[in-house]
C-alpha cells in the first residue's frame, strides 16, 4: 500500500473516532454534528470556537507533530465545556477519544461562558497558566517541525570518521538535500530517536521502552530533493543491522563517507581503496587514517602527543626494555611525524594478510564464567563479520564488489546468493529460500531478481576502526537521513575509548571546530560564527526592543 493511501486510512480512522466522541459537543456549539467526522474541518471548528491560531489546523494530521496538535485542540475543546481540572486534562491527554466520548454522552456537558468579565480570580489565574502552557506548546511544536522535517542534531560518540569528524562533534544534518524521507512511525515522542531510556547494560535493549508506536506504521516515501547522494559525500543514515528497532527511521544513526555509489565496483588492496579499478580520489577534507604498529626503545610521551594532535586512541605494552604501541588510526602526515621521533625503532602500517577472513563470534557466557576468561562460542556474530559472509575478505583486502542499483536484474546462483540475501529479504521485504539447487522468492522459483532501490557503500575515514559497509553491507536509499551541514558544538573527552590505554585529559570545548561547515569537501572549512552571532543578536535584540516599545506604549 502506498504512503498516501495508508496515511489516508489513518486520517479516516482518527476522524471517525473524533466524530464518535464529539458529535454532540459540536451540536451544542451550534454546528451540524456530522462536521465532527470531517477531517481538518472538525479541528477548524474547534480552532474557531476556542480562538486558536488558524495555521495550527494544518498541523493536526501531520506525522509526529499531528498528535501534539490534536492534543492541544482536544484540551481546548474540553476547556470550552468546563473540563479544566488537572485530572480532566490528564485524561484528555492519555485517553483522548475515551474521555471526550464520556463528556460527549454525558447529560450535563454545556458550553461555558468564556467572557473574562465573569471569571473569578482563580479562573483568571488558570487562564494565565493556560496561556503560559500554550507558549511552551508552541515552542515544542515549532522545534518539532524543524527537527522532523528540516534539520536534526546528531552527536558522534565513536572515532570511525576521525580525523575528518571527531569524537564529540555535534552536527546539524540537512534532511532536505537528498529529498525529505517522510516519517515511517508517525506517532512518536518528539526529539527521541528510538528509546525513551536505557534500562542498563544487563538488560536486553529490545526490552527498552520505545519512543514511538510500533503498530502505527507508514511505508517508505522520499520527497524530491535537489541532489542525489554522490561519491565522497559525508552522509548520515540509519544503521541497517540495528536489531533493536524494526522501523527504518528509528534505527541508530551512523555517519560515514559515501565511497561507492550505485553501479560502482569497490575494492580494497592492502588497505588502499579502489573504485572502478582506479585509486580513490579524496576530497580536501578527507583525513583518512590507518592503524599503525610502533616499536620504541623507550616510552613515548603520549599525553604530549595529545597536546599536539588531539586525542589519539592507542594501546601501549611494555616489551623487555622497549615498548609496543598500536595506534588505532593516524593520517599519513601524523604517521610521518611520529615515525621521526628519536625513540621509534620501527613503524609499520597494520595490514591484515590477504585471504584472512574478518569473522566475529558471540561469547559463551557460561563457559566464560567457569573459566574466568572470555570463551567464544561457534555462533557467528554477523553484525561484526565481513560482508558477504561467504568471502575470505577483511578490511584491508576486500572485493571487488559491485554496488547494486535500481533496475539491476541480478542473476542469482548458489554462489552469489549471500551477496544479495540481505538486499532481497531485509531491505526489499521478500521471502527467500534455497533448496535442492532451486531459488525461491516469494514462493516462486526464479534465477533472477530486479532491484527496487539504489544502494551505496558507506565507509569511515578511520579505515581500520570503523564498523561500516564492509561489515553490514550495502546501504539502501531508504536508510539515508541526510547530509551534515555544520558542527555546532565539539567537546574533547566527552566519550571515552575503552580500547585505548590513555584517555583524553578531561573535557574541553574545541572552539576552533564550532560552527564550521562539515561537508564542503574543502580542508579549510567555512565558519558560520557570524550566523550564530547574528541569530543571538536578533533573538535577544528583538526581545529588548519589544519590551522597550511596550514600555513606551504604556507611557503614552
Amino acid at each position: 500500500m502506498s504512503y498516501f493511501l495508508t496515511y489516508t486510512v489513518y486520517v479516516l480512522i482518527v476522524s471517525v473516532l473524533m466524530g464518535l466522541s464529539t458529535w454532540k459537543l459540536f451540536k451544542k456549539m451550534g454546528y451540524n454534528p456530522l462536521f465532527a467526522f470531517v477531517p481538518f474541518y472538525n479541528y477548524y471548528i474547534i480552532q474557531k470556537e476556542t480562538e486558536q491560531p488558524k495555521w495550527w489546523v494544518a498541523l493536526a494530521y501531520l506525522p509526529i507533530v499531528g498528535p501534539i496538535m490534536m492534543t492541544v485542540f482536544h484540551m481546548a475543546l474540553m476547556r470550552k465545556f468546563g473540563k479544566t481540572s488537572f485530572m480532566e486534562k490528564l485524561l484528555t491527554v492519555i485517553l483522548p477519544f475515551i474521555y471526550m466520548a464520556f463528556v460527549n454522552y454525558s447529560k450535563d456537558a454545556e458550553v461555558e461562558n468564556a467572557d473574562d468579565l465573569y471569571l473569578t480570580e482563580e479562573e483568571k489565574n488558570a487562564k494565565k497558566k493556560d496561556s503560559f502552557l500554550g507558549s511552551i506548546t508552541f515552542a515544542v511544536v515549532f522545534a518539532t517541525i524543524i527537527h522532523v522535517f528540516f534539520t536534526q542534531p546528531f552527536g558522534i560518540p565513536t572515532g570511525s570518521m576521525e580525523r575528518t569528524l571527531l569524537v564529540g562533534d555535534f552536527l546539524f544534518v540537512n534532511k532536505m538535500n537528498y529529498g525529505f524521507r517522510m516519517p515511517m512511525r508517525p506517532v512518536a515522542i518528539p526529539f527521541l530517536q528510538g528509546t525513551i531510556l536505557d534500562t542498563g547494560e544487563k538488560g536486553n535493549p529490545k526490552d527498552d521502552p520505545k519512543s514511538y508506536a510500533e503498530g502505527i506504521k507508514l511505508p517508505y516515501l522520499r520527497l524530491p530533493g535537489w541532489e542525489k547522494p554522490k561519491r565522497n559525500d559525508i552522509v548520515v543514515f540509519n544503521y541497517p543491522d540495528d536489531s533493536v528497532h524494526v522501523a527504518i527511521d528509528r534505527k541508530d544513526p551512523y555517519v560515514k563517507r559515501l565511497v561507492a555509489q550505485p553501479g560502482d565496483v569497490l575494492e580494497f588492496k592492502a588497505g588502499k581503496l579502489f573504485i572502478n579499478g582506479k585509486p580513490e580520489v579524496r576530497m580536501g577534507d578527507a583525513q583518512v587514517q590507518h592503524a599503525y604498529e610502533v616499536v620504541t626503545s623507550s616510552q613515548l610521551d603520549v599525553p604530549a602527543l595529545y597536546d599536539i594532535y588531539g586525542f589519539l586512541p592507542v594501546q601501549e605494552h611494555q616489551r623487555g626494555s622497549g615498548f609496543y604501541y598500536r595506534f588505532q588510526g593516524l593520517t599519513d602526515q601524523t604517521a610521518k611525524e611520529i615515525g621521526a621521533l628519536p625513540q621509534v625503532v620501527t613503524m609499520t602500517e597494520a595490514i591484515e594478510p590477504q585471504g584472512k577472513k574478518d569473522i566475529s563470534y558471540y561469547p559463551d557466557m557460561q563457559k566464560s564464567i567457569e573459566a574466568q576468561e572470555m570463551v567464544w562460542s561457534k555462533k557467528v556474530n554477523t553484525s561484526s563479520t565481513i560482508f558477504p559472509n561467504n568471502k575470505n575478505w577483511n578490511v584491508d583486502w576486500y572485493g571487488p564488489l559491485r554496488i547494486p542499483q535500481k533496475g539491476d536484474v541480478l542473476q542469482l546462483t548458489a554462489q552469489n546468493l549471500p551477496d544479495y540475501e540481505k538486499l532481497i529479504v531485509k531491505h526489499e521485504a521478500n521471502t527467500l529460500a534455497s533448496k535442492n539447487g532451486k531459488i525461491m522468492i516469494n514462493g516462486r522459483e526464479t534465477s533472477t531478481y530486479t532491484v527496487k532501490y539504489d544502494y551505496y557503500m558507506m565507509v569511515g575515514d578511520n579505515r581500520d576502526a570503523s564498523l561500516d559497509a564492509r561489515f553490514f553491507g550495502y546501504v539502501p536509499e531508504t536508510h539515508i537521513v541526510g547530509k551534515p551541514m555544520f558542527t555546532w558544538l565539539s567537546v574533547e573527552g566527552l566519550f571515552s575509548d575503552a580500547g585505548s590505554t590513555y584517555q583524553a585529559d578531561g573535557k574541553k570545548i574545541r572552539w576552533d571546530r564550532m560552527f564550521k561547515a562539515a561537508n564542503t569537501g574543502d580542508l579549510h572549512k567555512t565558519s558560520y560564527w557570524w550566523l550564530a552571532a547574528l541569530l543571538l543578536i536578533l533573538f535577544f535584540g528583538w526581545d529588548y526592543f519589544a519590551k522597550l516599545f511596550r514600555k513606551k506604549d504604556k507611557e503614552i
